[in-house]
């Protein structure tokens, strides 16, 4: 799914660095439409592993807010000329594939590390 589709990141940006020895960047952490668009980061709360945060995605053709924790950390306009520069510029520059449908299957992965999730509720709008 990632090579077709958005991806909303979920990771421990608390921990992943210091427990991987590697460094991430922005655009691949929390919150983060991956290697698209970054949270901004003073709107940003994160809870520590072990607590739950929340997480709401709402998704139009006209609109994507991405938020975390009752907080708005991404705003932007799918298939927009902004969208497609960051596509065409970015990670997937060579992935015809990314972001041409419109619709289809939901996915939910880790990035190395466990989640858990809970009281997932999907709604068409």
């Amino acid at each position: 799914p990632y090579l077709v589709a958005p991806e909303y990141q979920l990771l421990d940006d608390l921990q992943w660095e210091a427990i991987n020895d590697a460094k991430l960047e922005d655009w691949q952490k929390t919150g983060a439409d991956y290697a698209m668009y970054t949270p901004d980061v003073s709107k940003k709360i994160i809870k520590p592993a072990g607590e739950w945060n929340t997480s709401k995605i709402i998704f139009t053709t006209d609109k994507v807010e991405h938020w975390l924790n009752g907080q708005l950390i991404i705003s932007f306009v799918p298939w927009s000329d902004d969208w497609k520069q960051r596509k065409e510029k970015g990670k997937w520059k060579d992935t015809p594939d990314y972001g041409k449908f419109k619709k289809g299957f939901i996915g939910l992965q880790d990035h190395d590390s466990p989640l858990w999730f809970r009281n997932i509720k999907i709604k068409r709008l």
